[in-house]
């Protein structure tokens, strides 16, 4: 029989509802009536107060007022909605199109409602059958008599079950298996990894310098101890932060003679290149040994830039490399706290900080990047440098024994995980590495979701397409089979390829195809337990997250799709996969940067001298480029749509319809609440739009 649909169980018969009100008739025959609810005036009175017409009057209208009132409510809200959808759908920047440009989003949304009206229709299927009481499971299944049946729609819906039962549901149930083992396995590695930290914690283990290695009471005598460093600042077309990251690097605190910075410039822009040019002069009229770099043939991207910088001659003459993506900013001991680990260790290649992020609370996108970050530095990569001594280099904020460099081979233009691919390289040679969690160097998260995206694609289809090259090496390499094992199975399969996979293929398709196939249900522990234990540990090492625990669960099963996308595009070497985009910044400072910057302006008032950092030419052409930059009008925020995550927005959320009729609570609050994360996400309503 078909459950009852009567809620009438749900709500006590008792219960007093609303703010009690009190009406007063202005006629005197007419008592004064205490109504505690709407419904007050229809519950048993005394006889001595009797029931009056004109009271009930006053009820209906109240009750009126108030259906009316919530009606109104509800209809703002989904005409609003649905206003916003149509204009994001239609009008994918948020500014009138041309027609073709708008023909194509009236086609877009046209797919849409589309599929969304054939998810409908399938459940209105389902809702029919299930109002009718024709609701069966295995093991009730069975076929009627032809007798038993009420008409062609109730035979069509008995052969549908059948169908379901016999050839849907086992494969679901297949894959759904493997997935959940593969799931069990990755979240046995996250736990074993959150233990090492415990362990690391508890027993104070860090990298120690041992003894003094410099002399902080005579620099100038003890000039000699300080080895000679190499600092790469590599970027290119970085308007927002190139100032703030040259100035950071220049004020480090070292030896002028012993360390030489290279500003590797690949923009394509002229006007900043001529901006970083007259940055570079100027700096370099302050005393400071630094050159600037401008590549003619622009191929290979980062690798190829810092690949055409270690080619210069008076490398030669430096010892290690310092590296600082274009929005990093060092602090000034940053070379005095990483370059002395290498001193008596001939065995050390690669000393990793970590990252610290400047813009971590400005919007939910930034704060749910710096949950995942976070535990990636705590947790993996510290775990992976104290028990392994090896661990994915970051591209950004670690100093190289040039050696190791060049024994492993150089940079390399085959990926476009360049930091990755020499890490592997090294670590297959012998070289061991250090990850040195005490020291932060302060950079950016992308404000917005498409920086955010296309950064995601490249961090996860550059690992799928260095495994397919490494492979290879990795198994004749003379390391120890454990090393292997952890480098194929672990660092690669397990993180890198099984992770995406399983969260995409569970949580986003095998899930929701369960609420209309019942017989391949996924047990709650699945859905919920795990999960939220999951992302419990992921929050730990930033505890000030810990109330965005559940949008930060919800978001990573959104960003699942491009994950997947990404993974699948770099191991079958499909045509996105060596796309390199450069991460948009909005050059953020930090309180103690505008501190720092407050007082390099009152010394170079009290040196005007040092003012004349470039050339007259440069500097009429410098301030010529920053009045054309603040006369230019502003730039119109971009809205975009993101087809997937809207498509399966619809489809989850229909699921979570279906999953009503099965009264499966967990899994309908689950699909709702993900199907609005994959909603918000697909029409762009998370975190800043591009300019």
């Amino acid at each position: 029989m078909a459950p009852s649909l009567d809620f009438s169980e749900w709500f006590p018969k008792d219960a007093r509802k609303g703010t009690p009100v009190v009406v007063t008739m202005e006629n005197p025959n007419y008592s004064v009536v205490e109504i505690d609810g709407p419904d007050a005036a229809f519950r048993p009175v005394d006889k001595d107060r009797g029931k009056n017409a004109k009271q009930f009057t006053w009820v209906l209208l109240l009750k009126a007022h108030r259906a009316v009132g919530c009606l109104a409510w509800v209809a703002t809200v989904l005409w609003a909605l649905l206003g916003t959808v149509k204009k994001r759908l239609i009008f994918q920047q948020g500014v009138a199109m041309e027609s073709d440009k708008a023909g194509k989003g009236r086609l877009l949304f046209m797919f849409i409602r589309g599929f969304l009206a054939l998810s409908l229709g399938i459940l209105a299927f389902e809702l029919v059958a299930h109002l009718n009481g024709w609701h069966f499971r295995r093991p009730n299944l069975h076929i009627p008599q032809t007798s038993e049946i009420q008409g062609w729609f109730h035979l069509v819906y008995i052969s549908w079950l059948a169908f379901r039962a016999d050839y849907i549901a086992p494969p679901i149930q297949a894959l759904s298996g493997f997935c959940v083992v593969l799931f069990l396995i990755q979240s046995l590695d996250r736990l074993v990894l959150c233990l090492g930290c415990f362990w690391i914690k508890y027993k104070k283990t860090k990298p120690r310098v041992k003894g003094e290695p410099f002399n902080p009471e005579d620099v100038e005598a003890s000039g000699y101890e300080y080895p000679k460093v190499l600092v790469q600042i590599p970027m290119c077309n970085e308007r927002e932060v190139y100032e703030q990251s040259i100035s950071a690097v220049c004020q480090i605190d070292w030896p002028k003679d012993r360390f030489l910075i290279q500003v590797l410039d690949d923009s394509d822009d002229e006007s900043i290149e001529c901006l970083i040019r007259a940055e570079v002069t100027k700096w370099s009229q302050k005393g400071i040994n630094i050159v600037y770099r401008h590549r003619l043939v622009r191929t290979g991207y980062k690798a190829g830039n810092l690949k055409s910088a270690m080619n210069c001659d008076y490398v030669k003459d430096y010892e290690f490399v310092a590296i600082f993506d274009a929005d990093f900013q060092p602090n000034p001991d940053f070379l005095k706290q990483t370059v002395p680990h290498f001193k008596d260790n001939p065995e050390l290649g690669l000393v990793q900080a970590r990252w610290a992020f400047v813009n971590k609370d400005e919007n939910l996108l930034t704060r749910l990047q710096n949950i995942n970050l976070c535990f990636h530095f705590e947790v993996e990569q510290q775990v992976n440098g104290v028990f392994l001594n090896f661990f994915g280099f970051n591209g950004t904020a670690g100093v190289w024994r040039i050696k190791a460099l060049e024994e492993s081979g150089g940079w390399l233009e085959r990926t476009t995980v360049e930091d990755m691919d020499i890490a592997v390289r090294a670590h297959l040679d012998g070289w061991k590495f250090i990850f040195l969690n005490d020291v932060k160097v302060i950079c950016e998260v992308p404000e917005s979701y498409e920086a955010y995206r296309k950064q995601q694609h490249r961090w996860h289809s550059g690992p799928m397409q260095l495994f397919r090259l490494c492979l290879p090496a990795i198994v004749t390499s003379k390391i120890s089979v454990w090393r292997k094992a952890n480098l194929i199975l672990l660092f690669f399969l397990l993180r890198k390829l099984i992770l995406p996979f399983y969260s995409f293929t569970l949580f986003c398709i095998i899930l929701p195809l369960t609420m209309f196939v019942p017989e391949a249900e996924l047990p709650m522990w699945v859905i919920c337990y795990v999960p939220v234990f999951m992302s419990f540990l992921n929050i730990l090492p930033a505890p000030k997250s810990f109330p965005f625990i559940v949008p930060y669960l919800l978001f990573e099963n959104t960003m699942s799709v491009t994950k997947f996308n990404a993974m699948v595009s770099g191991l079958f070497q499909l045509g996105s996969s060596y796309e390199w985009i450069v991460t948009k910044k909005a050059g953020r400072s930090s309180e103690s940067d505008l501190i720092a910057a407050a007082e390099r302006e009152s010394k170079t008032i009290a040196h005007p001298q040092l003012h004349r950092g470039a050339s007259e030419s440069e500097l009429s052409e410098l301030n010529r480029l920053k009045e054309h930059q603040v006369a230019s009008p502003p730039v119109k925020k971009i809205n975009k749509i993101y087809r997937k995550e809207l498509c399966l927005a619809f489809l989850l959320l229909t699921a979570s319809i279906r999953s009503l009729l099965s009264a499966q609570g967990v899994h309908f609050y689950f699909l709702l609440f993900q199907g609005v994360s994959f909603l918000l996400v697909g029409l762009d309503l998370i975190g800043e739009q591009m300019s």
